[in-house]
């Protein structure tokens, strides 16, 4: 064990952080990884964009379209207890190559099956091969680094390009709605088009080896990552921060999911710029984890967060009263559209440091060896909480308007900060 964390800390130079004697080999499957990454992005948060067409076009109530986000959570969830068993078995690249497959074919039945019933398979095929991808690429990132500055560093590149992900999934869509009939099926062709590039990452993914052997140093039995994680939830520093990321989670998603429906109801934007708006909150959630890792080298992270939440519902009650009042304008555009379709999305710059900063500092509470199960925790429970704000709001909506849904974010805001507050005390009573 300590032979093998010290060549887990060597370093030689700025080209050993990647490991393997053939740089083709580890290059073909870096890509790979980002691209399969890249192709979820897109896919899960595909869900607010597929909620708003799902009622223009598949005659879909508000209430009935916001279960498309439970479709993807759970799965997500069910799916992560038990991965994480027999996924070194199965191999990293051989799971990674069957999510991709089964996405490849989900996203063909959709313009090939129309319907609502094909968009929830969609999602919980989405979920179940999400859970085989993430647990995959973040153990194979161990596999082709060989210290930590390696580690972190390509572990924050296939992030970030997640989030570009994330990004062009709006433009994608919004590309694939016609303005002359909104609520035609002509944006189901964008499915053709996620199919191919699902394709053409399981050949990559067939072509790029990948050294398994570290990830089978033992074996043990498959109930025992049951038992870690129950025991963890038993502590109440895990149990508080398990509510944290819950909250959080459902806050993003109740905004990320709901954002495009709301711009086009509310805001009266066009349904293709209502998507393509959207994609300014990924945008600053992008940039807030990027300049908020700047950030938290000079400051600790709970002054940060608090701050965050506290700024976060300002630009709320600052931005839904511009609401208010808005008529229809059948001429409007990017350069006309309301100042809360630029100020809204913003709240992202202030949302985005909150998960990364406290899954740090829970993970630097506890020992190595429980950060897996702790893992499995964060996956479940974000879950969740994702599935939990998209239903809400959604039905909130649905009852009253999009500002009332929006203003109610503000109530979850407060139970986050008072979370964190308990979660910080508990933290430093830990150390």
């Amino acid at each position: 064990m300590a032979a093998r964390a010290a060549r887990w800390q060597r370093s030689d130079g700025p080209d050993s952080s990647f490991a393997g004697s053939d740089p083709l080999k580890n290059r073909r499957i870096l890509i790979a990884m980002v691209l399969v990454y890249m192709l979820f992005g897109i896919l899960l948060n595909s869900v607010g964009t597929v909620i708003l067409q799902s009622i223009s076009s598949l005659g879909q109530t508000k209430a009935s379209a916001a279960i498309l986000e439970a479709f993807k959570d759970m799965p997500i969830a069910i799916t992560s207890f038990a991965v994480a068993s027999f996924l070194p078995r199965l191999g990293y690249r051989r799971a990674m190559m069957l999510g991709s497959a089964a996405v490849a074919l989900a996203c063909l039945a959709m313009p090939l099956l129309p319907g609502f019933a094909t968009a929830k398979f969609l999602f919980a095929v989405t979920g179940v091969a999400f859970s085989l991808v993430k647990v995959s690429v973040y153990s194979s990132i161990g596999l082709v680094t060989t210290d930590q500055a390696g580690h972190a560093s390509l572990t924050n590149i296939i992030e970030g390009l997640f989030m570009l992900g994330v990004l062009s999934g709006y433009w994608m869509f919004g590309a694939f709605i016609d303005p002359a009939n909104p609520a035609g099926l002509g944006w189901l062709n964008v499915y053709w088009l996620l199919a191919g590039l699902s394709t053409l990452v399981v050949l990559l993914l067939a072509m790029s080896p990948l050294d398994e052997r570290a990830a089978h140093p033992e074996s043990r039995p498959v109930g025992e990552d049951f038992v870690a994680m129950l025991r963890l939830v038993g502590q109440a520093l895990v149990l508080v921060f398990m509510i944290s990321a819950f909250t959080y989670v459902l806050i993003e998603q109740a905004i990320g999911t709901w954002l495009p429906t709301f711009n086009n109801e509310v805001l009266h934007l066009p349904q293709a710029i209502s998507i393509q708006a959207a994609s300014l909150f990924a945008a600053a959630l992008a940039i807030g984890r990027l300049g908020a890792g700047l950030i938290l080298r000079r400051i600790g992270w709970y002054p940060l967060v608090s701050a965050c939440i506290v700024l976060m519902a300002g630009l709320v009650l600052l931005s839904l009263p511009l609401t208010r009042g808005l008529a229809p304008n059948p001429n409007i555009g990017w350069f006309s559209a309301p100042l809360a379709a630029y100020l809204l999305p913003l709240i992202g710059l202030f949302l985005a440091p909150i998960y990364p900063a406290i899954n740090s500092a829970m993970l630097s509470a506890l020992p190595k060896s429980e950060h897996a199960a702790m893992t499995g925790l964060l996956v479940v429970f974000s879950a969740l909480g994702g599935t939990t704000g998209s239903f809400i709001t959604g039905r909130v909506f649905a009852a009253f308007d999009g500002q009332t849904a929006f203003y109610l974010s503000i109530v979850p805001m407060a139970v986050l900060l008072v979370a964190l507050g308990r979660f910080h005390r508990l933290q430093r009573l830990a150390k």
